[in-house]
């Protein structure tokens, strides 16, 4: 690809920038393409999927038992929980039978819930005969997925209360919901500040400059130097009253280092102190990889909207698993109820269709309303079969005390992470913050440590910095993302650690590596022409 043509495919999104490299890396022949680009990973959790099929197979008999016709009719809820147990005890050994049994158990025991209401929720929902009701999330999906992850996002910590959850199509969906309603309820307005931790995934770069936001961008930078973590001075940042939000990922996304401690503790002495109005805005898809992690959730509750998805741990991006959470008693509805009588007067206009006390309704709940445009609300919220699915895996991983699955996820991407780092003649960093889940080479900070300053400078200089992922496409066959667009360095380059076999890893580093060489000796060679 020409200078002038990667200028072109620089103003593109990395992930459309992407789809060209793979374009590039197709047409070099017979060489296997190694697509490292997207974030999706190469496993899917099997016990929670075989106890979805499982149970739709007891829905459809429950269904058939009040047919009309050729259709089958609405299972009756009565004595349906004693049915599903013979349904499971007449054949023990199948597939999904052991979660779904010892799932109820735990829930029954756990939350108290009354066995036939639980189980009917399950087979009206898989079958997916209702709208989902209430719209924001069934109840008994939400009790249990409340649990899952308030273990998974806060830590030791003793609970803040419980959060409102509402069952959405991913974090990124959840994202735009959360956007749209802190507008409307005046909790942001068209041309803010906000700040956003960077590095950060790419398209929550681009959602706040979107022309109906037009926000105004304050980075909120990790250091490099220091192993991707955020400086006091930067998140002191905060401290400025014309920064209205504070939107992270966390673990980070590409930088894969989850906030630590001190940070996080400064964070809340902010909000907890002289910064009560500011809204924090977490997306912690990444979790469950980090060896130690807690969310903003723990430190600031009723300041945070915390999104959650169940994407990449679970292996399910396609399926569309997340949820939003919000504090029962959030800062953020009393903010909304105490806004003057102007902006009270627009809410009974824009909600008043749906509830009497507009001033009073939380944010969660306009979320749902706004995203089906208020008149819908009653049709709105993910479908039901989600919903079961999503309580399912919740149950798969409140049934695993000994964490066997985040033990066995870690140590796969930690396989492959240090096959790259081996590959690519790198010592690989260690620490119980990092997921793994994504390395971020810096090609000049390496190229500076491998062949000096000047090197690196003229690599800077002499080449668009998309020139390294062109070139790897284009010679090599492998596709990675563009850091720069995710606002890492300049030429930096990030790798999923999840979509490919582990043996693809170590040819990627060395790619990388011999790549870099290649850029040298052509300096080397200049240099020495020129002399």
């Amino acid at each position: 690809m020409e200078r002038s043509e990667e200028r072109r495919y620089e103003a593109l999104s990395p992930f459309e920038l992407k789809n060209k490299l793979a374009e590039l890396a197709r047409h070099r022949g017979e060489r296997m393409m190694l697509n490292a680009g997207r974030g999706n990973p190469n496993w899917v959790a099997l016990e929670p999927r075989e106890a979805f099929f499982r149970l739709g197979l007891f829905a459809v008999e429950e269904s058939r038992r009040t047919a009309i016709g050729s259709f089958g009719g609405l299972p009756k809820k009565r004595g349906i929980a004693a049915r599903l147990d013979a349904f499971l005890a007449a054949d023990r050994e199948a597939a999904g039978a052991r979660l779904l049994a010892e799932g109820s158990a735990l829930a029954r025991a756990r939350f108290g819930f009354d066995p036939d209401l639980l189980v009917a929720e399950w087979v009206d929902g898989i079958l997916g005969d209702h709208y989902p009701l209430p719209p924001r999330m069934l109840p008994h999906a939400e009790r249990i997925v409340h649990e899952h992850v308030a273990q998974t996002l806060l830590g030791g910590d003793a609970r803040p209360g419980r959060f409102d959850l509402f069952a959405v199509e991913g974090a990124t969906a959840g994202v735009a919901y959360v956007f749209q309603s802190l507008v409307n309820s005046r909790l942001l307005a068209r041309g803010d500040r906000i700040a956003l931790g960077t590095p950060i995934f790419t398209p929550y770069l681009e959602v706040p400059r979107l022309p109906e936001y037009a926000f105004e961008i304050v980075e909120v930078a990790q250091d490099e130097s220091a192993g991707w973590r955020y400086p006091p001075a930067e998140i002191d940042k905060l401290l400025d009253p014309r920064v209205k939000a504070f939107f992270v990922v966390n673990p980070s996304n590409p930088t894969a280092v989850a906030i630590d401690p001190e940070t996080l503790a400064r964070i809340g002495e902010i909000v907890n102190g002289p910064r009560p109005d500011l809204v924090l805005i977490t997306d912690d898809v990444y979790a469950p990889f980090a060896g130690e992690f807690r969310s903003l959730a723990a430190v600031a509750p009723r300041n945070t909207i915390a999104l959650y998805s169940f994407s990449k741990f679970w292996g399910a991006t396609g399926v569309r698993l997340g949820v939003v959470a919000v504090h029962e008693s959030s800062a953020l509805d009393a903010r909304i109820a105490g806004l003057p009588d102007r902006d009270q007067q627009a809410f009974r206009a824009r909600y008043g269709p749906i509830t009497l006390d507009a001033p009073h309704l939380k944010l969660v709940d306009r979320m749902v309303a706004d995203s089906r445009a208020i008149g819908l609300n009653h049709t709105a919220g993910l479908s039901t079969p989600q919903q079961v699915q999503m309580t399912l895996i919740a149950l798969d991983a409140l049934l695993d005390g000994a964490e066997t699955r985040k033990h066995e996820a870690r140590a796969l991407v930690r396989r492959r992470w240090e096959a790259l780092y081996r590959g690519a003649g790198l010592a690989a960093p260690d620490s119980a913050a990092l997921t793994r889940y994504y390395a971020t080479l810096d090609i000049p900070a390496l190229a500076r440590e491998r062949y000096g300053a000047e090197f690196s400078d003229w690599l800077a200089a002499t080449f668009e910095p998309i020139d390294f992922v062109v070139r790897l496409a284009e010679e090599r066959g492998i596709v990675l993302m563009d850091g720069g667009g995710f606002d890492a360095p300049r030429m930096s380059v990030r790798v999923s650690l999840a979509n490919l076999p582990d043996a693809a890893y170590q040819p990627i580093g060395r790619a990388i590596s011999e790549l870099l060489d290649e850029y040298h000796a052509r300096w080397q060679s200049e240099r020495e022409g020129g002399i």
